[in-house]
């Protein structure tokens, strides 16, 4: 897998609450996007991504062997950070109401594991086309399930941020969860909303034709987010696979 990765706080925030980590050996991947008054949303980002970084090196994730114990393994990390986070909002005043998006990618078995909780993404490049694998859980996509607005209204409407998800924001998380088989040349961008609320899919897609590295791919993303507007905070993850990775066990 050939992977980059890179945060920057944008254009307009004096803090940066996205946290990202990278477990090479693993094949773990992890973004966070924090929110909360003062401090408090790098709080929630920040120990989002510790603490299911050392649930896997505690717990090695290479034990599991099937879908069903992936699940179940990705279920106790956000449980696990979940729980930290939601403690901590509670126990301190200034952490009052302080919670974070997460996604978590695994990539084994020549298939990659997704889960996430807010409005963090997945997307899958392949064939040219850019494809966004995870849902929102963020009020307007209620909505849009709902038929009650359609996605281009969706994409303006001033509430399109509010999340309706996240941990530490109740005392147990309800993931989403996604399997994909991977492909050669696959590439898979992990990312908060700072990117795909400035850079819109054709543009996300202009980048990902170049052929470049994840590395340079990650910070021509970022570079075009800022000249956008750069509004917000933008993480990034990107992962190209190999061969390897699909025959690999």
């Amino acid at each position: 897998m050939q992977v980059g990765f890179k945060s920057d706080k944008g254009l307009k925030r004096s803090n940066n609450e996205d946290a990202c980590f990278v477990l090479l050996p693993d094949k773990v991947y992890v973004v966070a996007d924090g929110v909360g008054g003062g401090n408090a949303g790098e709080i929630a980002s920040r120990t989002a991504v510790s603490e299911i970084a050392n649930y896997v090196v505690e717990h090695p994730i290479a034990n599991m062997t099937n879908k069903y114990a992936i699940v179940n393994y990705l279920q106790s990390c956000l449980d696990e950070a979940n729980s930290k986070i939601f403690r901590m909002a509670n126990t301190y005043k200034e952490n009052t109401g302080m919670a974070t998006t997460a996604v978590i990618v695994y990539a084994a078995f020549g298939k990659v594991f997704i889960t996430n909780v807010g409005d963090s993404r997945v997307y899958l490049y392949r064939g040219g086309q850019l494809v966004q694998l995870t849902e929102d859980h963020t009020y307007v996509n209620t909505l849009v399930k709902a038929g009650i607005l359609s996605k281009e209204e969706a994409e303006v409407d001033e509430r399109k941020n509010v999340i309706t998800k996240a941990l530490g924001a109740e005392p147990t998380v309800e993931p989403d969860f996604f399997q994909v088989e991977i492909m050669k040349d696959d590439i898979f961008i992990i990312c908060t909303d700072g990117l795909y609320d400035e850079v819109e899919n054709p543009e996300i897609v202009q980048v990902l034709s170049k052929n470049q590295s994840m590395s340079d791919v990650c910070t021509e993303l970022i570079n075009r987010a800022n000249t956008n507007g750069g509004r917000d905070n933008i993480t990034i993850i990107s992962l190209k696979v190999t061969e390897e990775d699909i025959y690999e066990q």
